[in-house]
Protein backbone atom coordinates (compact mmCIF):
# COMPACT_ATOMS: atom_id res chain seq x y z
CA UNK A 1 0.00 0.00 0.00
CA UNK A 2 2.91 2.59 0.85
CA UNK A 3 4.64 1.38 -2.13
CA UNK A 4 1.92 2.59 -3.99
CA UNK A 5 0.87 5.77 -2.80
CA UNK A 6 4.01 7.51 -4.71
CA UNK A 7 3.24 6.12 -7.90
CA UNK A 8 -0.14 7.29 -7.84
CA UNK A 9 0.64 10.78 -6.58
CA UNK A 10 3.38 10.60 -9.31
CA UNK A 11 0.78 9.89 -11.93
CA UNK A 12 -1.48 12.82 -10.37
CA UNK A 13 1.06 15.19 -10.92
CA UNK A 14 1.44 14.09 -14.70
CA UNK A 15 -2.43 14.05 -15.62
CA UNK A 16 -2.43 17.36 -13.86
CA UNK A 17 1.14 18.86 -15.66
CA UNK A 18 -1.05 17.61 -19.04
CA UNK A 19 -4.30 19.06 -18.43
CA UNK A 20 -2.34 22.55 -17.28
CA UNK A 21 -0.52 22.14 -21.16
CA UNK A 22 -3.25 21.55 -23.17
CA UNK A 23 -5.07 24.71 -20.81
CA UNK A 24 -2.23 26.83 -21.92
CA UNK A 25 -0.99 25.58 -24.92
CA UNK A 26 -3.45 27.82 -27.35
CA UNK A 27 -2.50 30.95 -25.41
CA UNK A 28 1.52 29.97 -25.57
CA UNK A 29 0.65 29.25 -29.32
CA UNK A 30 -0.64 32.28 -30.12
CA UNK A 31 2.26 34.25 -28.14
CA UNK A 32 4.93 32.50 -30.34
CA UNK A 33 2.93 33.20 -33.67
CA UNK A 34 2.79 36.33 -32.71
CA UNK A 35 6.39 37.05 -32.89
CA UNK A 36 6.80 35.00 -36.38
CA UNK A 37 6.88 36.78 -39.77
CA UNK A 38 3.43 35.98 -42.30
CA UNK A 39 5.23 33.58 -44.24
CA UNK A 40 6.49 31.41 -41.38
CA UNK A 41 2.85 31.30 -39.44
CA UNK A 42 1.30 29.61 -42.63
CA UNK A 43 3.33 26.43 -42.90
CA UNK A 44 2.37 22.73 -42.55
CA UNK A 45 3.92 21.38 -40.64
CA UNK A 46 3.96 24.42 -38.27
CA UNK A 47 7.50 25.63 -38.04
CA UNK A 48 9.02 25.61 -34.16
CA UNK A 49 12.49 27.34 -35.41
CA UNK A 50 12.43 30.54 -36.66
CA UNK A 51 13.83 34.21 -36.47
CA UNK A 52 11.37 36.23 -33.67
CA UNK A 53 10.35 39.66 -34.93
CA UNK A 54 8.78 42.31 -33.76
CA UNK A 55 7.21 43.78 -37.13
CA UNK A 56 4.09 42.30 -36.43
CA UNK A 57 3.41 44.42 -33.35
CA UNK A 58 5.05 47.87 -35.25
CA UNK A 59 2.49 46.26 -37.45
CA UNK A 60 -0.38 46.40 -34.78
CA UNK A 61 0.64 50.48 -33.86
CA UNK A 62 0.73 51.80 -37.08
CA UNK A 63 -2.70 50.77 -37.81
CA UNK A 64 -4.61 52.36 -35.10
CA UNK A 65 -4.00 50.08 -32.01
CA UNK A 66 -4.01 53.02 -29.10
CA UNK A 67 -7.00 54.39 -29.48
CA UNK A 68 -9.15 51.31 -29.15
CA UNK A 69 -7.08 50.29 -25.94
CA UNK A 70 -7.37 53.75 -24.98
CA UNK A 71 -11.08 53.45 -25.55
CA UNK A 72 -10.95 50.05 -23.82
CA UNK A 73 -8.91 51.17 -20.74
CA UNK A 74 -11.30 53.82 -20.41
CA UNK A 75 -14.98 52.12 -20.38
CA UNK A 76 -13.21 49.12 -18.37
CA UNK A 77 -12.02 51.61 -15.39
CA UNK A 78 -15.35 53.55 -15.85
CA UNK A 79 -17.94 51.12 -15.68
CA UNK A 80 -16.20 48.95 -13.25
CA UNK A 81 -16.16 52.15 -10.53
CA UNK A 82 -19.44 52.83 -11.27
CA UNK A 83 -20.49 49.44 -10.72
CA UNK A 84 -18.84 49.49 -6.96
CA UNK A 85 -20.47 52.85 -5.92
CA UNK A 86 -23.56 50.96 -6.29
CA UNK A 87 -23.17 47.53 -5.62
CA UNK A 88 -21.46 47.98 -2.35
CA UNK A 89 -24.21 49.84 -1.00
CA UNK A 90 -27.39 47.66 -2.68
CA UNK A 91 -24.96 44.73 -1.29
CA UNK A 92 -24.91 46.15 2.56
CA UNK A 93 -28.61 46.90 2.53
CA UNK A 94 -30.00 43.61 0.63
CA UNK A 95 -27.51 41.45 3.65
CA UNK A 96 -26.41 43.04 6.67
CA UNK A 97 -29.43 45.50 6.85
CA UNK A 98 -31.86 43.35 4.48
CA UNK A 99 -35.71 44.40 4.96
CA UNK A 100 -38.58 42.05 4.04
CA UNK A 101 -38.93 41.81 0.29
CA UNK A 102 -35.54 41.17 -0.62
CA UNK A 103 -35.97 37.85 -2.03
CA UNK A 104 -37.89 39.79 -4.12
CA UNK A 105 -35.16 42.20 -5.33
CA UNK A 106 -32.47 39.51 -5.87
CA UNK A 107 -34.73 38.06 -8.07
CA UNK A 108 -35.50 41.52 -10.26
CA UNK A 109 -31.41 41.60 -10.32
CA UNK A 110 -31.16 38.15 -11.91
CA UNK A 111 -33.92 38.44 -14.06
CA UNK A 112 -32.07 41.50 -16.13
CA UNK A 113 -29.46 38.58 -16.72
CA UNK A 114 -31.85 36.14 -18.90
CA UNK A 115 -32.92 38.89 -21.68
CA UNK A 116 -30.54 37.76 -24.71
CA UNK A 117 -28.65 40.89 -25.80
CA UNK A 118 -29.24 40.56 -29.19
CA UNK A 119 -33.31 41.15 -28.55
CA UNK A 120 -32.26 44.52 -26.94
CA UNK A 121 -29.82 45.85 -29.65
CA UNK A 122 -31.91 47.31 -31.69
CA UNK A 123 -33.87 49.71 -28.92
CA UNK A 124 -30.58 50.56 -27.49
CA UNK A 125 -29.15 51.63 -30.71
CA UNK A 126 -32.10 53.67 -31.33
CA UNK A 127 -32.05 55.44 -27.74
CA UNK A 128 -28.72 55.98 -28.24
CA UNK A 129 -29.00 57.69 -31.66
CA UNK A 130 -31.37 59.54 -30.80
CA UNK A 131 -29.46 60.97 -27.14
CA UNK A 132 -26.35 61.39 -29.11
CA UNK A 133 -24.76 58.35 -27.94
CA UNK A 134 -23.78 56.70 -30.70
CA UNK A 135 -20.15 56.49 -31.37
CA UNK A 136 -19.49 57.16 -28.07
CA UNK A 137 -17.56 56.17 -24.97
CA UNK A 138 -20.27 56.83 -22.71
CA UNK A 139 -23.26 54.33 -24.28
CA UNK A 140 -20.65 51.92 -23.70
CA UNK A 141 -20.29 52.72 -19.90
CA UNK A 142 -23.67 52.74 -19.25
CA UNK A 143 -24.05 49.61 -20.90
CA UNK A 144 -21.44 47.96 -18.99
CA UNK A 145 -22.31 49.23 -15.73
CA UNK A 146 -25.89 47.84 -16.45
CA UNK A 147 -24.65 44.30 -17.82
CA UNK A 148 -22.50 43.93 -14.58
CA UNK A 149 -24.69 45.22 -11.46
CA UNK A 150 -26.48 42.43 -11.03
CA UNK A 151 -24.18 40.12 -11.07
CA UNK A 152 -21.85 42.20 -8.31
CA UNK A 153 -24.64 42.63 -6.35
CA UNK A 154 -25.32 39.01 -5.67
CA UNK A 155 -21.34 38.36 -5.62
CA UNK A 156 -20.76 40.73 -2.81
CA UNK A 157 -23.99 39.94 -1.22
CA UNK A 158 -22.54 36.96 -0.24
CA UNK A 159 -19.52 38.43 0.78
CA UNK A 160 -21.18 40.73 3.08
CA UNK A 161 -23.41 37.61 4.90
CA UNK A 162 -20.17 36.67 6.09
CA UNK A 163 -18.99 39.24 7.91
CA UNK A 164 -19.90 38.06 11.23
CA UNK A 165 -22.74 40.06 12.91
CA UNK A 166 -21.02 40.31 16.26
CA UNK A 167 -18.80 42.74 15.01
CA UNK A 168 -21.09 44.52 13.33
CA UNK A 169 -23.41 44.64 16.66
CA UNK A 170 -20.23 46.04 18.58
CA UNK A 171 -19.61 49.05 15.79
CA UNK A 172 -23.14 49.53 16.45
CA UNK A 173 -23.26 49.23 20.03
CA UNK A 174 -20.46 51.87 20.08
CA UNK A 175 -22.01 54.37 18.33
CA UNK A 176 -20.48 54.26 15.37
CA UNK A 177 -22.05 55.78 12.37
CA UNK A 178 -23.39 54.24 8.91
CA UNK A 179 -20.11 55.41 7.24
CA UNK A 180 -17.98 54.42 9.69
CA UNK A 181 -19.53 50.97 9.63
CA UNK A 182 -19.35 50.62 6.32
CA UNK A 183 -15.96 51.95 5.56
CA UNK A 184 -13.93 51.79 8.93
CA UNK A 185 -15.38 48.11 9.72
CA UNK A 186 -17.17 45.70 7.27
CA UNK A 187 -15.50 46.84 3.70
CA UNK A 188 -11.99 46.00 5.61
CA UNK A 189 -13.34 42.24 5.98
CA UNK A 190 -14.97 41.63 2.70
CA UNK A 191 -12.06 43.59 0.71
CA UNK A 192 -10.87 40.36 -0.88
CA UNK A 193 -14.19 39.78 -1.97
CA UNK A 194 -14.66 42.96 -4.24
CA UNK A 195 -11.55 42.89 -5.39
CA UNK A 196 -12.58 39.65 -6.61
CA UNK A 197 -15.88 41.68 -7.91
CA UNK A 198 -13.83 44.13 -9.67
CA UNK A 199 -11.81 41.87 -11.71
CA UNK A 200 -14.89 39.89 -12.55
CA UNK A 201 -16.02 42.99 -14.03
CA UNK A 202 -12.93 44.04 -15.74
CA UNK A 203 -12.73 41.01 -17.57
CA UNK A 204 -16.13 41.30 -18.86
CA UNK A 205 -15.92 45.14 -19.68
CA UNK A 206 -12.53 44.20 -21.33
CA UNK A 207 -13.91 41.58 -23.56
CA UNK A 208 -17.48 42.72 -24.82
CA UNK A 209 -17.92 42.65 -28.21
CA UNK A 210 -21.38 42.59 -28.96
CA UNK A 211 -22.28 46.01 -27.60
CA UNK A 212 -19.31 47.35 -28.83
CA UNK A 213 -19.36 45.91 -32.24
CA UNK A 214 -23.23 47.58 -33.37
CA UNK A 215 -22.69 50.73 -31.39
CA UNK A 216 -19.37 52.18 -31.89
CA UNK A 217 -17.88 52.44 -35.46
CA UNK A 218 -14.68 55.44 -35.63
CA UNK A 219 -14.36 57.46 -32.53
CA UNK A 220 -15.44 55.00 -29.56
CA UNK A 221 -14.34 51.21 -30.95
CA UNK A 222 -12.46 48.82 -28.52
CA UNK A 223 -10.03 46.38 -28.83
CA UNK A 224 -12.19 43.52 -29.72
CA UNK A 225 -14.03 45.68 -32.57
CA UNK A 226 -9.97 45.87 -33.71
CA UNK A 227 -9.71 42.33 -33.65
CA UNK A 228 -12.24 42.20 -36.04
CA UNK A 229 -10.45 43.94 -38.61
CA UNK A 230 -8.38 41.42 -39.79
CA UNK A 231 -10.72 39.14 -40.59
CA UNK A 232 -10.54 40.17 -44.27
CA UNK A 233 -11.93 38.54 -47.71
CA UNK A 234 -8.35 37.09 -48.37
CA UNK A 235 -8.25 35.33 -45.67
CA UNK A 236 -6.82 35.36 -41.95
CA UNK A 237 -3.10 37.07 -41.14
CA UNK A 238 -2.57 34.32 -37.97
CA UNK A 239 0.73 36.70 -37.10
CA UNK A 240 -0.89 40.12 -36.82
CA UNK A 241 -3.62 38.54 -35.66
CA UNK A 242 -1.50 36.85 -33.06
CA UNK A 243 -0.03 40.15 -32.13
CA UNK A 244 -2.96 42.11 -31.58
CA UNK A 245 -4.65 39.18 -29.61
CA UNK A 246 -1.54 39.40 -27.01
CA UNK A 247 -1.71 43.05 -26.76
CA UNK A 248 -5.36 42.99 -25.86
CA UNK A 249 -4.71 40.18 -23.56
CA UNK A 250 -2.31 41.37 -22.02
CA UNK A 251 -3.35 44.28 -19.66
CA UNK A 252 -6.10 41.76 -18.21
CA UNK A 253 -3.33 38.91 -17.40
CA UNK A 254 -1.21 41.34 -16.16
CA UNK A 255 -4.28 42.71 -13.23
CA UNK A 256 -5.08 39.25 -12.71
CA UNK A 257 -1.95 38.19 -12.01
CA UNK A 258 -1.46 40.76 -9.59
CA UNK A 259 -4.12 40.25 -7.81
CA UNK A 260 -4.60 36.33 -8.04
CA UNK A 261 -4.14 36.26 -4.22
CA UNK A 262 -6.96 38.25 -3.73
CA UNK A 263 -9.18 36.88 -6.34
CA UNK A 264 -8.40 33.25 -4.82
CA UNK A 265 -9.67 34.43 -1.14
CA UNK A 266 -12.50 36.44 -2.54
CA UNK A 267 -14.04 33.63 -4.51
CA UNK A 268 -13.31 30.99 -1.16
CA UNK A 269 -15.00 33.41 0.84
CA UNK A 270 -18.40 31.78 2.10
CA UNK A 271 -17.44 28.54 0.49
CA UNK A 272 -16.32 27.15 3.90
CA UNK A 273 -18.59 27.86 6.91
Amino acid sequence: MHSANPIGRWALTAFTWVVAILFVFPLLWMVVTSFKEEADAYTDPPKLLFTPTLTQFAGILERGFLPYLGNSAFVTVVSTLLVLLLAVPAAYSLSIAAVPGTQGVLGFFLSTKMLPIVAAIIPLYVISQNIGLLDNVWALVILYTAMNLPLAVWMMRSFFLEVPREMVEAARVDGAPLPVLLFRVILPVVAPGIAATALICVIFSWTEFFYAVNLTAAQAGTVPVFLVGFITSEGLYWAQLSAAALLASLPVMVIGWVAQNHLVRGLSMGAVK
